[in-house]
């Protein structure tokens, strides 16, 4: 990774200004691209395109969805006319968070032709893959409009991309959990069963960790009081249906403490249990199971 960053400083503050770090994302791309050139250089775009040959890409949406990485994708393009030594021009049509229809333009790419055509699968890869992960994640926030419920994500993500996996979900209209082990406590099952109750695993964590937030996650009635009691911050309400989490609300609203429905939720779900009043919806599959947004790369040659 070269500094300053192997891109236009216009590209740094589309990062920048999107909350993402482009020392991570330059990070990403050049491993991104290394990944895909393991193997030896691009034997195909080396045979058959001229050294001097230019041209300019259209990514296009084929399919109706909602952007995620549109400036990574920029910046990986960038990165790969750096490592080339080469330069291109990337302009970004659509922004982050838009929603598009089959056919809309996202970005034009000119430079060689070999640059191109080398960063193309490295910039699609990333930018199809959080346009999926935000596409899933409005068609919850669309399914939960009409409520108070936000839909947020779990730490089940792809290894290495939870930074933008979660960036894509805010893309999309969600909310965040924790970003991982230590910024948020989330007692569980098994930290209850090593502990001996729901009292004594929160009373652990607050001892060890005190200004930390605690969530407890609770599969009764009985432990939604217990935690309460206990003094949680959050109430993760484990495999309950829409009824089950419509009490445990009652009970936890009045004193103050917020709630979240998990485990086993489909999007024909989504409007029953934001009728229920609860806080937040999480949904693991936002990130482990999205469908990547199909997005081509179409290339004009000068």
């Amino acid at each position: 990774m070269t500094e300053p960053f192997p891109w236009p400083q216009e590209v740094t503050v589309a990062l920048t200004g999107a909350g993402l770090d482009p020392r991570l994302v330059a990070e990403i791309a050049d491993r991104t691209l290394a990944e895909d050139l393991s193997w030896g250089p691009d034997v195909t775009s080396e045979a058959t395109l001229p050294a001097a040959a230019t041209g300019t890409a259209d990514v296009l949406a084929r399919r109706p969805g909602c952007l995620a990485g549109v400036p990574v994708a920029a910046a990986v393009l960038h990165a790969e006319a750096a490592r080339e030594g080469t330069q291109v021009e990337v302009r970004t049509v659509r922004a982050d968070g838009d929603r598009v229809a089959p056919g809309d333009l996202v970005v034009t790419a000119t430079g060689p032709l070999r640059t191109l055509l080398t960063g193309e699968r490295s910039m699609l890869n990333l930018l199809c893959q959080l346009s999926g992960v935000a596409t899933a994640t409005a068609a919850w926030a669309d399914a939960l409009a009409a409520t108070s419920t936000r839909v947020r994500d779990t730490r089940k993500t792809v290894p290495g991309l939870r930074v933008l996996q979660k960036y894509a979900v805010r893309c999309g209209g969600g909310v965040n959990h924790r970003m991982g082990l230590g910024d948020a406590a989330l007692i569980k099952d098994n930290h209850i069963a090593a502990a001996g109750s729901v009292a004594a695993a929160y009373a652990a964590v607050r001892r060890h960790a005190p200004g930390i937030s605690v969530e407890v996650e609770c599969d009764t009635l009985a432990q939604v009081a217990e935690a309460i009691e206990a003094g949680a911050d959050l109430l993760l309400l484990d495999n309950m249906d829409p009824a089950t989490v419509r009490a445990a609300v009652g009970l936890a609203r009045p004193a103050g403490v917020r709630t979240e429905a998990s485990g086993g939720l489909t999007l024909a779900d989504a409007a029953a249990y934001g009728a229920t009043g609860v806080d937040y919806i999480s949904v693991g599959a936002l990130s482990h199971s999205a469908t990547v947004l199909d997005l081509g790369f179409d290339l004009r040659v000068h």
